[in-house]
């Protein structure tokens, strides 16, 4: 082991609600009314679980690092059930933390001039670091939340522990890469209002660090119109078909004739016509209870995930019961062009292991295309 003058100095703050409104629906847990919202329907802390998986892969190399973490669960816990003994600085009120003791922290870590801060959240959690920090220190993020559409995050948090490593300890570029927020109240309206933050710096690792969201262009209407009629005609009655959110799907809403399906949520369609919308896990896993399922996705743009961003109702359970061979996934060619390799983060590392392979992708009319999970 390292003396501890010369161990590199990583931070690590965790975001205890971030991702929470996943699986519930919900779309986020930005603000006090949301959260209280989430635990009503039955919502489960997510952050602190891939928290503790990002520190026992970077567990390895703990022994040339010195970590410093904020109490409690933003951080201390986690470390401490990864069986890791970080230094712990700050204070906070266990169990009632905002977004101010997000940026405290981060500041607080400034100050402390660690050489990386990680942080486990989404994009809310994101702006906040950005906005105590600027580009004074590099960031990285473990990703927890249910927006995601910032160019800090690895793609899973085994990927943030090994790009952490890597800059740490080996020497990775630094590139300026997006930090955007999603206004949750609009989001959940069915419209995606993005915003610019501002720029962190990132080390640089483009197969292990997401990509911001590439989103569709006129040119693919009529790829994703004759996507959505091969759809249809593959449909059959007495059968639930969980639509996942994007324009490629909801082009199969329309093609039925459905015309107030969710952009951004989960719907389930039966009998060719809308059963539920906006959908959270439970609904759907008490849909398909006696009858045959099948999901339908479309990757993000760019980034390629086809699950574990944006549609986190799509629960490991959930999964598991529908299978994955009754998962359809639906891209237009531009998009695939400029999306090589597909990528999968239920937040359940055994399931995430059974869908790498090659999947087959529909890309028009009678056309289909086997693509590549990593």
């Amino acid at each position: 082991m390292g003396e501890a003058g010369s161990l590199k100095k990583l931070g690590f703050v965790v975001n205890p609600i971030a991702g929470m409104g996943g699986r519930v629906g919900l779309k986020g847990t930005d603000g006090p009314e949301i959260l209280a919202r989430a635990r009503e329907l039955g919502a489960e802390p997510v952050a602190p679980i891939r928290a503790v998986r990002f520190l026992h892969a970077l567990k390895k190399f703990s022994s040339e690092l010195m970590i410093l973490s904020y109490p409690a669960e933003m951080g201390e816990n986690e470390a401490k059930e990864a069986e890791l003994e970080p230094r712990v600085i700050g204070r906070i009120t266990s169990g009632s933390t905002t977004s101010e003791d997000t940026k405290r922290a981060a500041r607080e870590m400034l100050a402390e001039k660690v050489d990386l801060l990680v942080f486990a959240g989404g994009d809310g959690t994101a702006a906040d670091i950005l906005s105590a920090v600027d580009s004074k220190v590099p960031i990285l993020g473990v990703p927890t939340g249910v927006k995601m559409h910032s160019a800090v995050f690895a793609n899973t948090p085994e990927a943030a522990a090994e790009v952490a490593a890597r800059f740490l300890l080996y020497g990775l570029p630094l590139r300026e890469a997006e930090v955007m927020d999603i206004d949750e109240d609009e989001f959940r309206k069915g419209r995606l209002v993005a915003r610019l933050i501002g720029y962190g710096m990132v080390p640089y690792e483009p197969m292990m660090v997401q990509s911001t969201k590439e989103g569709s262009t006129g040119h693919e209407l009529a790829d994703q119109k004759a996507i959505a009629r091969w759809v249809v005609e593959m449909m059959e009655k007495e059968h639930v078909y969980i639509l996942g959110p994007g324009t490629t799907t909801r082009a199969v809403a329309e093609e039925l004739g459905i015309y107030d399906s969710t952009l951004l949520g989960v719907d389930l369609i039966e009998d060719y016509r809308l059963l539920a919308k906006d959908v959270n896990e439970a609904m759907i896993l008490d849909a398909i209870r006696n009858k045959p399922a099948t999901i339908i996705v479309s990757p993000i743009g760019r980034q390629g995930f086809i699950l574990g961003r944006g549609n986190l109702q799509l629960s490991p359970r959930l999964l598991r019961k529908v299978g994955k061979k009754n998962l359809w996934v639906l891209s237009t060619p531009q998009k695939l062009a400029i999306t090589p390799t597909l990528k999968v983060d239920t937040g359940d590392v055994d399931l995430d292991e059974e869908f790498r392979g090659y999947i087959k992708v529909i890309t028009g009319y009678r056309q289909s295309k086997m693509v590549k999970v990593v």
